[in-house]
This record gives structure tokens, sequence and C-alpha cells, in this order.
């Protein structure tokens, strides 16, 4: 259970060095543009792969993504990277006082999110002819 704890600070830890160094005008266009799409998708609520699909729907998170992140840091000076992994522990380690209020505002924007597309489907429900 350590282990997995351990794990899980470092991809956090790792994902906000990427975000760093993403703005670090040293790091490649190149390796920005992958920077970005690996955020989203850690980010996003959507997965490549299904987490439903039995096994196989487990292997983008425990296998892709850090495989990802890998070939991202290589492609970042090391340099720069040890400097963004240091403001990422600096950045992690001090509590935030708008902590709360971002988990707040998520919180609603999938609430307002998902009260639209109930709204949309139960419009598109009631108004079918039939």
């Amino acid at each position: 259970m350590h282990r997995l704890k351990k794990w899980a600070d470092a991809l956090k830890r790792n994902t906000y060095a990427l975000y760093l160094a993403a703005r670090d005008p040293r790091v490649s266009p190149v390796a920005r543009f992958l920077i970005a799409i690996i955020i989203a998708y850690i980010l996003s609520p959507v997965d490549l792969i299904p987490d439903f699909i039995p096994v196989i729907g487990y292997l983008d998170d425990l296998l892709l993504l850090p495989l990802g992140i890998a070939l991202v840091i290589r492609m970042i000076p090391e340099d720069v990277w040890q400097s963004c992994q240091q403001q990422a522990s600096n950045g992690l380690s001090m509590d935030s006082p708008w902590r709360r209020q971002v988990l707040v505002v998520i919180v609603l924007i999938w609430v307002i999110t998902l009260a639209t597309i109930t709204h949309i489907c139960w419009q598109w429900y009631t108004n079918e002819p039939g």
C-alpha cells in the first residue's frame, strides 16, 4: 500500500513538473505538444480504453500513461527537468488556501454540465413525435 501511495505521489509531482516544463522556453515545441496531450489525458474523464473492459481497461492508466510521461521526460533538457521537479515538489508541499474553492468550482462545472445534458435529453425525449 505504501508503494502505491509513493507511485501516486510521484505521478502527481511529475504531472505538475510536466506542466511547469511546458511553460519553459528551453523545451522544444514537440515536447510541449506531447506534454499538453498527456496532461489533457490525465485530467480528462474519458479514457482511451474504457476502464469497464476487464484487465485491458486499466492498461492505458498503468502502462501507456507512465510510458508517455517517461518519453516526454527524455525530451526535456536535464537541467530544466530537475528545476521543474524541484518547483513541483515545493508547490505540492504547500497547502493552498484555494484548494477547497477550486474543488467546489470543478464540482459545479460537472453538475452544470450534467444538468445541461439531462435537460437537453429530456427536451429531446418529450418533444419527439410519436
